[in-house]
This record gives C-alpha cells, sequence and structure tokens, in this order.
C-alpha cells in the first residue's frame, strides 16, 4: 500500500532528502504528502539546484531544516538516506506507528575534481533516489489521451 505521508531524512537537508522529496512530488503531484529534514541544518547547494534543473525540478522554495523545525508529524513513512538521520529517526518515532527505512546513499558532496565530475556525482545521487522512489512507492505514468 502506497503511504500518503513522506518524510525524508540525512544530514543535513542539504543535497539527498530535498531531492527525494522534490522527486517524490514530481512523480507523485498531489498525491503523497512529502517533507524533508536533517539532523543539522545544512546550508543551499548550487549543484542541487543545478541537477534538479536539469529534470525540470525547480528547488529555489527548498530550505534546509531540521527534524525540530518540522511543523508537522503524522508521517507514514520516513526514508533515511544517511545513518545519523536513521538513529534520528528511529528515536524520534520509536513511540509511533511509522514505518522507518534506511536507504544507504552515497554524499555527493565528497566529490573531487571538475565542475562536470562532481556534477556527474549529483546526478547519479539523483537518479538513484530517483529509481528507488519509483520502486519503493509504485509510480506507474499517468496515462495520456
Amino acid at each position: 500500500m502506497r503511504p500518503t505521508a513522506v518524510l525524508f531524512a540525512c544530514g543535513m537537508n542539504s543535497v539527498r532528502s530535498p531531492m527525494a522529496a522534490a522527486v517524490t512530488e514530481k512523480l507523485f503531484p498531489g498525491q503523497i504528502y512529502v517533507r524533508s529534514c536533517g539532523v543539522r541544518q545544512g546550508k543551499v547547494d548550487p549543484f542541487v539546484d543545478a541537477v534538479m534543473a536539469e529534470i525540470g525540478i525547480d528547488m529555489s522554495r527548498h530550505h534546509p531544516k531540521t527534524f525540530e523545525e518540522l511543523d508537522e508529524s503524522g508521517f507514514d513513512l520516513v526514508i533515511t538516506l544517511a545513518p545519523e538521520a536513521h538513529h534520528k529517526a528511529l528515536d524520534m518515532t520509536r513511540t509511533d506507528a511509522v514505518d522507518v527505512e534506511y536507504w544507504p546513499t552515497l554524499d555527493p558532496t565528497l566529490a573531487t575534481g571538475s565542475r562536470e565530475q562532481i556534477l556527474n556525482e549529483y546526478r547519479a545521487v539523483r537518479d538513484q533516489l530517483m529509481m528507488r522512489i519509483k520502486k519503493r512507492l509504485d509510480w506507474a505514468p499517468m496515462p495520456s489521451g
């Protein structure tokens, strides 16, 4: 059964979790309530903006926030993308009926090299997340016509 409310969490809510949330919103418009957060608050990452724009997603409204800054609760599913976020999510949901899944995801901010090499690492994370989201949330394209 597809969840109705999903929270994506990572270390700083700068790269992986906002990418996953934005992809989910694009794939399931108006179907799933989606938010993202981090253990610590990070800064907006221009590489995220660039690789998400390549697939038609505008990240200009994203502002990194922590678990404590979330205004909402009641998620059916929390997907964590970094070990520290997984531990935090398990701790915060231990008395709630919430599924918490850990999807180990590389941190592209550790990439080195040319701008294009770094962008390729971000693209790989974006594409991996998209594939996993489609599979986990049972995505099917809308019929045309």
